[in-house]
């Protein structure tokens, strides 16, 4: 790695900033470097486009939205309080649970003070000889800091699909992840949802139970596998908290932050009865197990998956009654999880039910939006209300919807539309100063459980600076490039990188979108951090600092 260096500099320092650190977002990210910062003493502010905190569980309403990570594993761990008084209601709580949480978390650490709400961030341009960011909001209004921290999630940027006359609709219509306010009563109305990813398999098992009719357009069917909620009563909440010392040290040891750990044996080692009855088990069992803790080959081996594929297809044959239905919501195109895979509760048995009609957009495409509904090649279509859980503009879009300019006014979304990189999924070369919060080549999984670290490990540096009386700190080309190679490696093998998807960065609702890169970093919770604490054990020798003249000291 590239030797620290200290680019003394007779440049005048600004000597009087807004703020050290300025946050955009008060997500689970936000907040949690909101307290850090705190913490050192430092003066931060928190821009929040909403009305309120939350994040993703503040713009995420629609019925049936819940973690698909345990509510224990996903919650705070840095406070033991706050783990002593909180109690959750499910093992896997739904949105007004978690929004609660985060709301209490704020009042808690009283860090409403510190956030401006209805604030959209619109530029960041950092300022050489200053070493500050200045962004602008949706209002005019600019703010200087010396820091600019990103805690804009990955999933935050919505997208809507191509469709011909999509302004045209008369009745209400909204994606998932803008969802009304207020109450939304579909009694005996005809809704169309469009979309069956991980949103529209929780949609669609609670919507179609409340309205008049239901109709699901699916272009490509997901893998998805049982949640198996249940309510956590005193005893086993008691029970819970017990053990949340050894949960979070066992999260930090597994692939990807679950409480699901690898089975070490590989599919063919073992008997086809005990192969099976594994696999039952899997199916029976809470969570992510099916996933996260399967043979350590399924998500590698091509045949090993082909069984597990095999294996859920037929669950999925014997849940829905009408066998061409069964068929249209197997996968063809690639195996149980080599993309997410969406938890639900009888999703499947959905479609039994009299006022749920499926259309596989593939075989009857969608021609067009009308004021009055949906016409497709074979039908016209009536609706009172259509959603769309079409997904997001995944990792990127969140940072390609602001206008982020780093040194001699390089702008970040372009950067990125020459090569996808970083350094740590934490910082970027040519943007001093600019840290990201589980940005492009992070790691993922039960992102709380990376977002601390991350939130840590940024908060660490800055402080690292502030003892030096460093004023600014960027990624080195070579750090970002040593990055890069490492991410590649731990991705080698894996059956996920050869699939479209989100997590491979392909998005046909985008333009320029349809060609996979390596978005996201794919090697384990403990490889991910061991390179992280070298770098700051180095002394951050992989990073470019700058540090007072003389006559500003």
């Amino acid at each position: 790695m590239t030797q620290a260096k200290d680019l003394n500099s007779n440049i005048p320092i600004e000597k009087h900033l807004d703020y050290d650190a300025i946050v955009i977002g008060a997500g689970i990210s936000g907040l949690y470097q909101l307290y850090k910062l705190r913490e050192l003493g430092l003066k931060g502010r928190v821009f929040e486009a909403g009305t309120g905190v939350g994040g993703t569980w503040y713009w995420n309403r629609y019925p049936g939205a819940r973690f698909d990570s345990e509510s224990y594993s996903y919650a705070y761990s840095f406070s033991e309080e706050l783990l002593a008084e909180w109690n959750w209601s499910e093992h896997f709580a739904s949105q007004p649970e978690i929004l609660r949480y985060l709301q209490h978390v704020t009042a808690k650490f009283d860090l409403i003070k510190d956030i401006q709400f209805s604030s959209d961030v619109k530029s960041a341009l950092y300022d050489d000889p200053s070493r500050s960011w200045e962004i602008t909001l949706g209002n005019g209004d600019k703010y200087r800091s010396r820091f600019l921290i990103a805690g804009i999630g990955l999933l935050s940027q919505p997208t809507m699909p191509k469709i011909e006359g999509i302004d045209s609709f008369k009745g209400p219509s909204f994606h998932t992840s803008r969802w009304p306010h207020e109450s939304v009563d579909f009694s005996g109305k005809r809704v169309a949802i469009i979309g069956t990813g991980a949103s529209g398999v929780q949609a669609i098992q609670e919507i179609c139970k409340k309205v008049g009719h239901l109709t699901v357009f699916q272009r490509r069917p997901n893998w998805c596998a049982p949640l198996h909620n249940d309510t956590i009563g005193p005893e086993e909440m008691k029970e819970i908290r017990s053990g949340y010392d050894e949960m979070f040290e066992r999260c930090d040891q597994t692939q990807a932050g679950f409480l699901h750990t690898v089975d070490p044996r590989g599919t063919f080692e073992v008997t086809e009865e005990e192969r099976y009855e594994f696999w039952e088990h899997l199916y029976a069992s809470k969570g992510f197990g099916i996933w996260q803790g399967n043979f350590k080959d399924v998500l590698s081996d091509p045949k090993a998956n082909k069984l597990m594929s095999d294996f859920v297809a037929d669950k999925i044959r014997g849940r829905v009654n009408d066998p061409e239905t069964a068929e249209k919501l197997i996968p063809k195109d690639h195996g149980f999880g080599t993309r997410r895979v969406p938890l639900e509760t009888k999703y499947f048995e959905s479609y039994n039910r009299e006022n749920v009609k499926l259309i596989d957009i593939t075989e009857n495409p969608i021609l067009r939006i009308t004021p009055t509904g949906i016409s497709t090649k074979e039908e016209e279509l009536e609706f009172d209300f259509i959603i769309y859980a079409t997904g997001f503009n995944a990792i990127l879009g969140s940072y390609d919807r602001i206008d982020i300019q780093g040194t001699d006014g390089r702008k970040l979304r372009d950067q990125w539309k020459q090569e996808l990189s970083s350094f740590l999924g934490l910082q970027v070369n040519n943007f001093p100063n600019l840290f990201m919060i589980l940005g492009p080549h992070a790691l993922l999984g039960n992102n709380p459980r990376s977002i601390e670290y991350n939130v840590e490990w940024i908060t660490d540096l800055i402080k690292y600076m502030g003892e030096k009386s460093f004023t600014r700190a960027e990624a080195t080309e070579d750090a970002v490039a040593s990055w890069y190679e490492y991410v590649l490696d731990q991705g080698k093998g894996l059956l996920s990188n050869e699939v479209d998807s989100w997590m491979t960065g392909v998005n046909s609702n985008l333009e320029g979108r349809q060609k996979r890169i390596i978005a996201r970093y794919s090697g384990s919770q403990a490889s991910y951090r061991s390179r992280c604490d070298e770098v700051a054990a180095s002394g951050y020798a992989c990073l470019l600092y700058t540090s007072p003249s003389p006559r500003d000291s």
